[in-house]
């Protein structure tokens, strides 16, 4: 153990670097409430998306790599803002009309569009809930609704309005004149309609812990600032949250970036100390555009996971924090087949090694073995030449490749070749588009496959690898790259592909000839 905090404390894994940052928060004494407090934050507009998953992930990642390197004990707490009001109707759900209805109220008091909840915001919760709890994270949830009308927000909010002016001061700076002149950090939630009132407010009374108001009908109300009565707008209740909390660390999108020194700001005039914080590019869907809950671009994390497991999804979550990404369906062979890269290293490494892999991260140190003897890019490419429409004629090339291999032995194997097959059909085979060969590469692959058919060495990746390159080179393609691309694109319809001679050794020999046959022989 100490020869793995020795190496945390110089690790450059990026979740270390933000552990030992947070760690000096604590350098002098220890927290007086005894732990530290992690938080990550959901806006419940619409159903959870994937960017959601990956706060939660990466905040966790931090949180491990902490109690690495401290024994100072730790929470996270994942808070939904429940309470905001609905401000659009998501396209991505039933019920369009019902919910037009309920726009400004909070989303704890829109209907459930689909008749499970007691409310839009309550399905949402549980839909976050659950998906947090099928990867199985360690966190506490807390909701917005909650927070304001059981009192537990009651001492922050009074001194909100006790300090009224100051925290409007710090907003004031970041608004545009006209927004000035009708701001409040208040936002009442009306005592009849029930809708979040974006409202100017006459007065203020910090004794009373109350606000008045005219709604938008001119009548005057009077509400407490406590008991659910207001909510705070979201940037004062940021800052206001972790003020009430404690908040240690908290993890937002670069859109929040350029509002940290105004939470910070609001959070010690509260009475709280800033918390750390960590700022990560956005996902993008296909098109480049940022993915978003309510219109549902993007990949969901249901769909990652009908096509690879959820330890690739972390892996690609871990990689590159601060570098925006593009998530759309073609990322995740190369995410698999990375991540199983890395378990297999792993064993390999020395403590310094073995915790800036990402597999330490995403495992917290206790690092599976991988039993993958094929990798996916490899079981795509099978399943497009073999027709594939079950595991099973997968599993057929797996064994004659690795005897000793069987679906019980490697379970890793096992679920790669279900998603390969459904990964091919859904993906592969309607972009397959095969072309016509050169005469140049013509003549080449039939030398291949004349040398395959008589062919008496080793049948291992690497022997079969040489005699590849050694065709390619015989027919003077230059660069040789030309020539495997040749390969891809005449034999199995793709513009890319695995090292050719691991395909013959998985495919096999005869039925490789037989590929090149049938390709050569059919009229493109």
């Amino acid at each position: 153990m100490s020869n793995l905090r020795d190496a945390a404390m110089t690790s450059k894994a990026w979740p270390f670097e933000e552990a030992r940052a947070l760690l000096k928060r604590y350098e002098k004494a220890p927290p007086e409430k005894g732990y530290v407090l992690f938080e990550t934050g959901y806006g419940p507009s619409g159903l959870p998306h994937i960017g959601t998953f990956g706060e939660v992930l990466r905040t966790t990642m931090i949180r491990r790599a902490f109690e690495v390197i401290s024994d100072i004990p730790t929470r996270l707490i994942c808070f939904s803002d429940d309470l905001d009001g609905m401000r659009k109707v998501p396209g991505n759900v039933p019920q369009q009309d019902m919910l037009a209805q309920h726009m400004h109220k909070p989303l704890t008091s829109v209907p459930d569009p689909f008749g499970e909840y007691e409310s839009f915001g309550h399905y949402n919760n549980a839909m976050l809930r659950r998906f947090l709890d099928t990867f199985g994270f360690d966190y506490e949830f807390y909701s917005a609704r909650e927070f304001y009308r059981t009192g537990q927000f009651d001492e922050v909010l009074l001194r909100a309005a006790e300090r009224y002016d100051d925290v409007m001061a710090v907003m004031l700076k970041s608004l545009r004149e006209e927004r000035q002149e009708t701001y409040s950090i208040f936002l009442p939630i009306h005592p009849e309609t029930g809708r979040v009132l974006y409202v100017p407010l006459k007065n203020v009374d910090a004794a009373k812990g109350e606000i008045t108001f005219d709604d938008e009908d001119g009548r005057e109300w009077t509400l407490p600032v406590t008991g659910g009565n207001v909510k705070l707008q979201w940037k004062p209740d940021f800052g206001a949250r972790w003020a009430a909390l404690d908040v240690d660390f908290e993890m937002y999108g670069k859109e929040h970036a350029t509002n940290t020194p105004i939470y910070d700001r609001i959070c010690e005039i509260l009475g709280g100390r800033r918390p750390n914080h960590f700022s990560y590019e956005l996902f993008l869907d296909e098109n480049g555009q940022k993915i978003s809950k309510s219109s549902g671009n993007g990949i969901s994390i249901d769909e990652w996971l009908t096509y690879a497991s959820t330890e690739s999804l972390s892996y690609f979550m871990y990689l590159k924090p601060k570098t925006a990404k593009r998530m759309h369906f073609d990322v995740i062979p190369k995410a698999v087949d990375e991540y199983h890269q890395q378990l297999r290293a792993y064993p390999t490494q020395d403590a310094a090694g073995q915790v800036n892999n990402p597999v330490f991260h995403i495992h917290a140190g206790d690092v599976p073995a991988s039993d993958m003897v094929v990798s996916f890019a490899m079981l795509l490419n099978i399943a497009s030449v073999s027709g594939a429409e079950d595991k099973d004629t997968l599993w057929g090339f797996i064994r004659r490749y690795a005897p000793d291999a069987s679906a019980e032995k490697n379970p890793q194997m096992d679920q790669a070749a279900g998603f390969a097959v459904r990964y091919y059909n859904d993906f592969v085979k309607p972009a397959k588009t095969y072309r016509a060969p050169t005469d140049q590469e013509r003549t080449a692959m039939l030398d291949l496959a004349e040398r395959l058919r008589v062919w008496d060495g080793p049948l291992e990746d690497e022997a079969l690898q040489t005699m590849v390159f050694a065709v390619g080179n015989d027919h003077g393609f230059d660069p040789l790259r030309n020539w495997f691309t040749a390969l891809y694109e005449v034999l199995l319809g793709a513009s890319q592909g695995p090292r050719f001679g691991g395909f013959i050794a998985l495919y096999g020999v005869d039925e490789t000839v037989a590929l090149i046959e049938a390709q050569l022989a059919r009229e493109v």
